[in-house]
C-alpha cells in the first residue's frame, strides 16, 4: 500500500507543478503521510484517516500563508482600484430600467446599485463598492 500511497504523492506534486493553482499540494502532504503510516504498517482505515486529517491540517494551517506569499506580487487592474472610491452620478443610475453612468477619475463607467429598488440622481455623490463585468455597484454615500 505505501507505493500507492507514494504514486499518489507524486500525481499530486505533478499536478501542482503543472496547474501552480495551489490545487493538490496539501493532499500530496496528506498521501506521504498516509505512506509513513503503511510504511510502519498501519491498518487500511488508519491511513485513509491519516491522509484525510493531514490533508485538512495542511489546508487549514498554511493554505491562507501561501495564498498570501504566491500573491504578493499580484497588481491590482486599473478597474480593481476604482473599487472603495468615489465617483459622480451623471445619469441617473436605476437597477429597474438598466440605466446609469457615473464618472470617476475622469472616465465614465455603467453603474448598477447595490441594493435592488434604490434610484440615484445626477449629482449624487456614491462609493463604488464592486465590479461586474464592465459596471460599477455602487451605493450612496452616507451623509456625515
Amino acid at each position: 500500500m505505501t507505493t500507492i500511497w507514494l504514486i499518489i504523492f507524486v500525481v499530486c506534486i505533478v499536478i501542482e507543478i503543472v496547474t501552480m493553482g495551489l490545487t493538490t499540494i496539501w493532499f500530496a502532504g496528506g498521501a506521504l503521510v498516509a505512506a509513513i503510516g503503511a510504511a510502519v504498517g498501519a491498518p487500511l482505515w488508519l491511513q485513509i484517516v491519516l491522509f484525510i486529517v493531514a490533508s485538512l491540517v495542511l489546508l487549514y494551517f498554511t493554505r491562507p500563508i501561501a495564498v498570501k506569499y504566491f500573491n504578493k506580487d499580484r497588481v491590482k487592474t486599473n478597474a480593481e482600484s476604482l473599487v472603495g472610491q468615489q465617483a459622480i452620478v451623471i445619469s441617473e443610475v436605476d437597477n429597474l430600467q438598466g440605466i446609469g453612468q457615473v464618472t470617476v477619475g475622469g472616465q465614465e463607467w455603467t453603474a448598477r446599485t447595490v441594493k435592488e429598488g434604490i434610484t440615484l440622481p445626477v449629482g449624487s455623490v456614491v462609493i463604488i463598492r464592486a465590479i461586474n463585468g464592465v459596471k460599477l455597484m455602487v451605493e450612496e454615500k452616507p451623509t456625515e
